[in-house]
C-alpha cells in the first residue's frame, strides 16, 4: 500500500475511524456493521453496485445522515464538529454540472472555497488570493482561471470543483463519482492529479466510483461495499469477477442449467 510520511502536526492514528456503523433510510437497512479506518496520505477507492450504500456512507461521514448504531470519528472528532472546520473537502456528483447560463470563472468558483462563516470578515484579500492561486496551480488550471466554467470540458470542470475544495485547505477530500461523463484522457488526467495530491501534498482521498478498472489501477486501496464491507485491502488483492460474484452471493445460472441437463440425461439413461 502506498503511503506518505505523517505530518508531525497531525495526531497519530487514523484520520477516519468508523466502528459498527448501521444506518436505516426510510425504514430500509442501507449500511450494516461498517468498520473501517483511513490513514493520512491514502487514496481509497470505494466501489460497489447501485444502491449499495456508497453515497450514504459519504453523507454519514459528513454528518448529513445520522446513524442508528455505531460511531464515526474524523481527526478524533465527531462529524460536523467545529474542530473539523476547513479540514474536509466535499465534491458531490453534481458539483461540476453547473447550469450553462451561470456565468462564473474558474477563479471566482475557486474563490468561493475560501469563504465561510468564520472568516468572511477576517481573512485578508491577500490571503484569499494566495489560497486561490495555490489551489488553481495544484489542479493545473492556471491557463483557464479567467474562463467561464461553462466553457470548460467535463474533466476541466471537475478539476475546478476540486480546486474549490482545495482552497479551503482541506486535508481529507471526499469525492462522489467524479469520473462520470469523462472521456479516457480526462479521466486518466484527473486520477493522476488525485494520486499526486496524496503523494506530493499529503492529502487523504476517499473516492466513490463505479469504474472498477480505473480505481484498481489508481487508488492505493479498495473497499467493496454492498450494505456491508466484503473487501477492504490493497488493489492487487481485489478479487477477480468470479470471486467478486461469489462474495455478492451471485451464482452462475447457466452452470445450474448445465448441471440440470446433465442430471436429466443421466436419469433417462
Amino acid at each position: 500500500m502506498k503511503t506518505v510520511s505523517l505530518d508531525k502536526k497531525i495526531p497519530e492514528g487514523p484520520i477516519l475511524k468508523i466502528d459498527d456503523l448501521t444506518i436505516f433510510r426510510s425504514g430500509k437497512l442501507v449500511l450494516k456493521d461498517i468498520n473501517l479506518s483511513i490513514n493520512k496520505g491514502e487514496f481509497v477507492g470505494l466501489v460497489g453496485p447501485n444502491g449499495s450504500g456508497k453515497s450514504t456512507l459519504l453523507l454519514s461521514i459528513l454528518g448529513v445522515l445520522k446513524s442508528q448504531k455505531g460511531n464515526i470519528k474524523i481527526y478524533d472528532s465527531s462529524p460536523m464538529s467545529r474542530k473539523l472546520h476547513g479540514k474536509i473537502g466535499w465534491v458531490s456528483q453534481a458539483a461540476a454540472n453547473l447550469p450553462r447560463d451561470v456565468r462564473i470563472t474558474v477563479r471566482e468558483l475557486v474563490h468561493l472555497g475560501t469563504l465561510n462563516a468564520k472568516n468572511l470578515f477576517f481573512l485578508s484579500n491577500d490571503t484569499r488570493h494566495q489560497k486561490v492561486n495555490k489551489a488553481i496551480k495544484m489542479v493545473g488550471l492556471q491557463d483557464y482561471e479567467n474562463i467561464d466554467v461553462a466553457r470548460l470540458s467535463g474533466g476541466q470542470r471537475q478539476r475546478a470543483v476540486i480546486a474549490r475544495a482545495l482552497a479551503t485547505e482541506a486535508e481529507f477530500i471526499l469525492l462522489d463519482e467524479p469520473l462520470v461523463g469523462m472521456d479516457r484522457d480526462a479521466r486518466n488526467s484527473l486520477l493522476k492529479l488525485l494520486d499526486q495530491l496524496c503523494h506530493d501534498s499529503g492529502k487523504t482521498i476517499l473516492m466513490v466510483s463505479h469504474d472498477l478498472t480505473a480505481i484498481r489501477q489508481t487508488a492505493h486501496r479498495m473497499i467493496f461495499l454492498e450494505e456491508t464491507i466484503s473487501f477492504d485491502g490493497p488493489n492487487e488483492d481485489f478479487p477477480e469477477l468470479e470471486r467478486l460474484a461469489d462474495l455478492r452471493g451471485i451464482r452462475p445460472v447457466h452452470e445450474e442449467d448445465h448441471n440440470h441437463s446433465k442430471s436429466h440425461i443421466k436419469g433417462e439413461e
